[in-house]
């Protein structure tokens, strides 16, 4: 648990730091980018070895059918993530569509996985989605919608979010829990 706690901290730490101190983020530069760049990579690490190395407590558990939910929310979040880095006519739609899919991500998986090392990382991981939206509109309230691009590539969009689900779902199958039963 404390691998995943040091994970969390160092992931929100260094993503809030453009938010809490821009000025102090933007004169560092490009080594700024490449702190949050490897803090990131550490993060993500300390927070997968720790969740699988995690004893944890049962807080809840919910019905068999509520994975059906979980995998249709899962490819929302994919495509939500996607969608912020489209050009197609989709892009000006949601403001924070990067942060909307880590938040419905973590709810995803906080349904199906009711034990405490779970409530710790997608919980964790869903504050910070919550508190970055937050900040980010607290600093930069009125939203500057970027013009739509071309239809074809929301299908482009649309293809690489299911490639990305069924990816993704293969790597729970070998190294973690079925995603389909």
């Amino acid at each position: 648990m404390l691998l995943i706690a040091l994970g969390l901290i160092l992931w929100i730490v260094p993503h809030y730091w453009k938010r809490i101190a821009p000025d102090h983020r933007a004169g560092v530069g490009d080594k700024g980018k490449m702190v949050v760049t490897v803090l990131s990579f550490v993060a993500i690490a300390c927070m997968i070895f720790g969740y699988r190395s995690a004893e944890t407590t049962f807080v809840w558990s919910l019905p068999g059918f509520v994975q059906h939910i979980n995998n249709l929310m899962m490819l929302v979040a994919f495509f939500l993530i996607g969608m912020s880095a489209t050009t197609g006519r989709l892009r000006g739609k949601m403001r924070h569509p990067m942060l909307w899919g880590v938040i419905v991500w973590a709810v995803a998986h906080l349904l199906v996985n009711g034990d405490s090392a779970s409530i710790l990382l997608f919980g964790g991981m869903l504050a910070w989605a919550v508190g970055s939206i937050i900040l980010i509109n607290r600093r930069v309230p009125v939203w500057d919608r970027p013009e739509p691009g071309a239809a074809s590539k929301d299908i482009i969009l649309v293809v690489i979010t299911l490639v990305t689900f069924f990816i993704a779902a293969a790597i729970h199958i070998l190294v973690g829990p079925n995603p389909f039963g």
